[in-house]
């Protein structure tokens, strides 16, 4: 059995429990498909959705994720259950889907704390850690780096330094997972209730990680390729593991490109020096690339700035403003197919009225 608390309930899910509503609160843990496995006071369920909740959901991301709250019907004897609401999300990581469709991918929910998980070897990437910071500031939960594989690097404080740079604010840790070098470090965040979840690319062991954490082998683990030092993926499916006294573990298949999707505040958070910078401009509207009196440019110049970081900053900030025109017809084309469908609804019903 579990204890609501321990699996991260608190006031936010609370307030939008109906008193009188008969169904129970459960979280999901495991997402395969259209299957699902959730936890509850009444034990372990497989799941599934029900026809109601299906029909009326937006889209995709209306749908239940690993993470999620959801209200349940359980058939304790069958040791199955029916998910008929997801409750609303404290937090999300979201990314949007690969290809050219306008949508949302929501990898976990309710966390509390996200590890951005990259190992110390050639996946060390600095543009790719500003565009994971950037979305996980617009989750809502706190980034924590993890630099891995820190034993088979003959020099972790330079790596550490070097990710401070584009890093501001942000705890960063260097361990290995394979020896355990490092891993006490995690212990501020591995709290009773609390939820963290891991990111990265793959390869960067995160699914020994999660083995070590747990303290025994669940979760496959591949070794990296010998060519080029790149990942393969061990996690196929999101998965959300207890630690006993020690919250909640999200593991998250390896992502090979992680695309916007958020155009909150998550850009100026991971950019904040150069959001500084910006403030001071002489034009309100300057796009930091030729106007005169800028301030951006002047740091550049005088290598207060990195150009790199000015390139990455400018470039997410065209991904975001793309993005965000998409959105807007997107949003424009489903409200004209949901009044197409309303419209037809009632021309039938009134073609139907009084036949018998």
């Amino acid at each position: 059995m579990f204890h609501l608390h321990e699996l991260g309930w608190n006031s936010f899910f609370q307030q939008h429990l109906k008193t009188d509503d008969s169904r129970k609160p459960a979280r999901v843990v495991e997402e395969q498909r259209s299957q699902y496995r959730v936890v509850c006071e009444l034990g372990e369920f497989t799941a599934e959705t029900s026809g109601h909740l299906r029909h009326n959901a937006a889209g995709r991301a209306s749908l239940p994720v690993v993470g999620d709250w959801v209200l349940i019907d359980a058939r304790v004897a069958e040791c199955r259950a029916t998910i008929h609401e997801v409750l609303p999300r404290r937090t999300k990581f979201s990314r949007k889907t690969a290809g050219d469709t306008t949508a949302e991918q929501i990898a976990a929910a309710n966390i509390d704390t996200v590890f951005l998980v990259t190992s110390v070897n050639a996946d060390l990437n600095l543009r790719r850690i500003e565009r994971y910071l950037t979305t996980i500031w617009d989750s809502g939960a706190r980034p924590v780096i993890i630099l891995s594989k820190a034993d088979l690097s003959s020099d972790t404080d330079a790596a550490v330094d070097t990710v401070a740079d584009v890093a501001f604010s942000v705890p960063i840790h260097a361990l290995s997972a394979a020896t355990g070098q490092g891993l006490d470090r995690l212990d501020e965040y591995l709290k009773p209730g609390q939820t963290v979840a891991l990111v990265g690319s793959s390869g960067v062991r995160k699914s020994t990680l999660v083995n070590r954490l747990l303290g025994y082998d669940v979760q496959k683990v591949l070794d990296i390729r010998e060519d080029d030092a790149h990942g393969r993926h061990a996690t196929t499916a999101r998965r959300m593991f207890m630690l006993p006294g020690r919250g909640m573990l999200i593991d998250t298949p390896g992502m090979r490109e992680l695309q916007l999707w958020d155009s909150g505040d998550g850009l100026q958070q991971t950019f904040d020096d150069i959001e500084a910078l910006a403030a001071k401009c002489r034009f309100r509207d300057c796009s930091h690339t030729s106007e005169p009196g800028c301030a951006v440019l002047t740091a550049l110049e005088s290598n207060e700035l990195n150009s790199g970081r000015l390139e990455s900053y400018l470039k997410l900030r065209r991904e975001l403003a793309y993005l965000e025109r998409k959105q807007d017809v997107f949003a424009r084309l489903e409200l004209n197919r949901k009044w197409k469908r309303i419209h037809k609804a009632n021309r039938d019903m009134y073609k139907n009225r009084g036949k018998p």
